[in-house]
């Protein structure tokens, strides 16, 4: 991503903060280069845990022109698809997690390495999420894979 589209992520990211400055403030002063942002205001995030999420980002990557931005830990234990607010308190998936209103994520600054945390796909500053209905038939496709291979 050039300078441009990290500006571009990096506003659209500190908009769901109460106080887009003092995100800002956070990313250039804390050490893992991280700042909580509230889910629920401008998305919600569902957590797959790692051994389904990179196979379903693989799905996402190959039928959508561009998923939305998509947070994953350097363990790969877990993936964090950033989805429609609203999603988390509506989904059923066993085994995923939803952050919606009321909970926090730790965001790390668009295209720089963090303690943690990573961007898999970086937010490209215009507000696009992934759908949850493709979510969902990306993760049973992965699934169905994942089940093959077995």
């Amino acid at each position: 991503m050039d300078a441009a589209g990290v500006k571009d992520a990096v506003q659209w990211l500190a908009t769901a903060a109460a106080d887009p400055e003092t995100c800002r403030w956070e990313w250039e002063r804390n050490p893992l280069g991280v700042a909580l942002l509230p889910a629920g205001r401008l998305w919600d995030v569902l957590i797959v845990p790692g051994a389904l999420g990179r196979p379903t980002l693989n799905v996402l990557a190959r039928v959508l022109a561009a998923p939305g931005p998509v947070l994953g830990d350097f363990g790969d234990a877990r993936t964090g698809f950033f989805v429609p607010p609203g999603t988390a308190a509506r989904w059923l998936g066993t085994g995923v997690r939803g952050a919606g209103a009321g909970s926090w994520i730790v965001v790390p600054y668009p295209g720089r390495a963090t303690g943690g945390v990573r961007w898999l796909v970086l937010p490209d500053g215009t507000g696009r999420l992934t759908e949850p209905a493709v979510l969902e038939l990306a993760m049973h496709e992965a699934a169905a894979t994942l089940a093959g291979e077995a």
